[in-house]
């Protein structure tokens, strides 16, 4: 995570919220609130506009996948980076369908966790090791059901398809970059322009497009 960006963090054990707004707080990130409920939390991202909600899955009133919905309803643009003790199959899909954009188990280290929330805060999904394959895994077997009849894809420039082929496999934009020789900023931009034409929100959603194209092989 870049330094300066705003943070929202929900879970609800005091002195884990608490630990995690500390980290975030001593490496230059502005934590805008430390919520312990849900339906709370969707109300105050509202108004205090996080860029990234730091998200338990097992909250008292509701299921964080519930909040998810809330956040990415109030605000298109945030992203959310789950931290939970599960590393459930079926509760990291559920989390990653709702709109997350990466899971963490609470098990990681500090170093970890901060480095998940600056790839969070770009855009780009990031998972404890072994489930990013279980949600690629997912996305090919959806990809491989009978498809209902879809419109016509919006035109992509060549380049903009290039990048989606290697976000596709798996690349980091720092990698994408080295492979096209290009800078990691021009990269981002070619990313952020394709979510727009094909009206996706993260780069979860960009790389299950790609793999129901066939854009991973």
């Amino acid at each position: 995570m870049s330094t300066g960006v705003r943070v929202m963090v929900v879970d609800d054990h005091p002195m884990w919220r608490e630990g995690v707004a500390r980290d975030l707080t001593e490496a230059g990130h502005l934590v805008v609130a430390t919520i312990g409920e849900g339906r709370q939390a969707v109300r105050v991202a509202g108004a205090v506009r996080p860029d990234v909600v730091v998200l338990d899955l097992q909250l008292p009133d509701v299921s964080g996948v519930e909040v998810i919905r809330g956040l990415r309803a109030a605000l298109p643009e945030v992203r959310v980076l789950m931290l939970s003790a599960s590393g459930e199959p079926q509760s990291v899909l559920d989390a990653v369908k709702a709109g997350a954009t990466g899971y963490l188990v609470k098990s990681a280290v500090p170093a970890e966790f901060l480095d998940a929330g600056r790839r969070t805060a770009a855009g780009e999904p990031v998972f404890t090791p072994g489930l990013a394959g279980l949600v690629l895994g997912e996305y090919r077997r959806l990809a491989a059901a009978p498809a209902i009849a879809q419109e016509a894809a919006p035109q992509l420039t060549e380049r903009e398809t290039e990048v989606l082929r290697l976000v596709a496999k798996g690349l980091s934009y720092k990698q994408i970059a080295e492979r096209l020789g290009l800078s990691h900023r021009t990269v981002q931009n070619h990313v952020q322009n394709t979510l727009g034409k094909l009206q996706l929100h993260n780069r979860v959603q960009l790389t299950r497009y790609a793999i129901e194209r066939g854009l991973d092989d």
